[in-house]
């Protein structure tokens, strides 16, 4: 297999990541961008091949694509935006690259896919019985991955949790529970009380796709798999590891403002989306990585605190870098 890897959505989250372990390992990378030179100039990541190109574009898609082994699809419409409107067809677009290609996909899922009748512990075989519009996209597009797969476009994937890492802006954790770039003041934490949630640190998440590239050959035509990554039993333990992360055993933890966000969803799309996703924060749903570790033999692990350190840390939200050392190197 070509060592030449497709990464779409290199700017930000799952893709830039990715791109930065894939590098690491000796990868050729190459990313697509409407504006490369912009891209370029912006990009943290040194080594990495611009081309212009948009997802939405059927020839730039195919075109990008020529010499690569793996194809990272790890593009999203922004702000939940138009999701039937611009996912689809964007899954549809690195689809067909992949037939003409070769290459194999590799898929970023997530836990969308399941509603609360699921269970607590949930893997690959579980029901897909998705109570929200998004969690019906999502099924919808890997439907359309196993659909392509005995047509020649193979995939693999890989559903995790809420990102964690300051490589996702768009997160949870940076949207709302602190600010990036200013002192950490309180928490601000989403779900209830007592109840699990599954966090995946983005690391650790592109660690264990580069793992899964390196060995795709030896997998069936379309293979998932289930990333366990942080899972937190009560949930609120990640309010207590920015709690240590900052040195402050008192640190406040507030309530996310549902209320506000109820009254504003009417005129705002992003709040109406998220509003839909709220039984995450009310259950507990977490993905059970046997079969995963099966294959590799483990998973890319990296303990909470050093996670939650390291995560801060990047995104400038600590004052003393002796606080930031200590629980970097915690847990």
């Amino acid at each position: 297999m070509t060592k030449l890897a497709l990464v779409l959505g290199a700017t930000g989250g799952i893709g830039r990541a990715t791109a930065r372990v894939l590098l690491a390992k000796g990868w050729r990378v190459r990313a697509m961008h409407r504006d490369p030179d912009k891209a370029r100039r912006t990009s943290p990541l040194q080594g990495i091949e611009w081309v212009q190109g948009d997802a939405m574009n059927r020839n730039d898609m195919v075109a990008a694509a020529q010499g690569a082994g793996i194809i990272l699809h790890g593009v999203n419409p922004p702000r939940y935006h138009n999701w039937r409107g611009l996912a689809l067809p964007m899954l549809a677009n690195t689809i067909e690259a992949a037939l003409v290609t070769g290459a194999r996909i590799l898929f970023p899922g997530n836990i969308y896919n399941f509603g609360p009748d699921a269970g607590a512990l949930i893997d690959e075989a579980a029901p897909q019985k998705p109570l929200t519009r998004k969690g019906r996209i999502r099924v919808e597009m890997e439907r359309m991955l196993r659909a392509a797969a005995p047509l020649g476009a193979r995939s693999i994937i890989l559903r995790a949790g809420d990102f964690l890492g300051a490589d996702a802006p768009g997160s949870w954790f940076q949207a709302a529970m602190v600010r990036p770039r200013k002192p950490v003041r309180a928490v601000v934490y989403p779900g209830a009380r007592g109840v699990g949630h599954a966090w995946a640190y983005l690391p650790d998440l592109a660690e264990t796709f580069a793992q899964l590239a390196a060995r795709e050959q030896e997998l069936p035509d379309f293979a998932t798999f289930h990333f366990a990554g942080l899972a937190l039993e009560r949930g609120e333990e990640i309010a207590g590891a920015v709690a240590r992360a900052v040195g402050r055993a008192d640190l406040p933890v507030r309530r996310f403002p549902w209320i506000a966000v109820y009254a504003l969803a009417p005129f705002v799309e992003t709040f109406r989306e998220v509003i839909e996703m709220r039984y995450l924060w009310r259950r507990t749903l977490q993905l059970d990585n046997t079969r995963l570790v099966a294959f590799l033999g483990g998973e890319p692990h990296t303990g909470l605190d050093q996670a939650v350190g390291a995560t801060l840390a990047e995104l400038g939200c600590l004052e003393s870098p002796t606080v930031s050392r200590a629980a970097m190197t915690a847990a």
